[in-house]
């Protein structure tokens, strides 16, 4: 829906993490407790202003999940919560992370780009070609499954209004 860019992400209580996000959304007018989905983890709104807001990063989402690493400046994807009747335009997307995978490379192909990952095991065994996955919260159709492998492709639109573009080689993703 957005992209956002990380504020500060700094130490909590209890072993959390306190993330700040920048944002164009209007996250105002979102409760507090209210979801937000960051690189695909749904988070609790903890704090917010017109265009910032700030969750925890628990225990269990800074082990799995890529959101421990953020640092400032880095650009997220976001993702407010689907309310009942909004337009369902693709694939459906929890916002629990499965697993962290690995860019094992990116290859333009024209106006496109070509990615393959390599996935957890845990996740090997749902991996199917012309099924859906969402990597860092952007829902993908699988082109190709190699065992622990898949490939996607990212068309222009896609390019254009993720961040996915600029996946490199050794990147780890949600």
């Amino acid at each position: 829906e957005a992209i956002g860019k990380v504020e500060s992400l700094r130490a909590g209580s209890g072993g959390t993490r306190r993330l700040a996000i920048a944002t164009d959304l209007d996250v105002a007018s979102l409760p507090l407790g209210a979801s937000m989905a960051v690189n695909g983890a749904c988070l609790t709104i903890l704090a917010r202003r017109a265009r910032r807001f700030e969750a925890d990063l628990g225990p269990e989402t800074l082990a799995c999940t890529t959101l421990g690493s953020l640092k400032p400046s880095d650009r997220v994807h976001l993702e407010r919560p689907l309310r009942l009747g909004d337009m369902l335009g693709g694939h459906l997307v929890t916002g629990h992370v499965d697993g962290v995978g690995k860019v094992e490379w990116a290859r333009k192909q024209g106006d496109t780009l070509a990615l393959r990952l390599a996935a957890p095991e845990s996740v090997a065994p749902f991996l199917v070609k012309k099924g859906s996955i969402a990597i860092d919260g952007v829902s993908l159709t699988i082109n190709q499954v190699d065992g622990r492998s898949l490939e996607v492709w990212l068309i222009p639109h896609t390019l254009s209004v993720t961040l996915l573009g600029g996946l490199r080689a050794g990147d780890r993703v949600n």
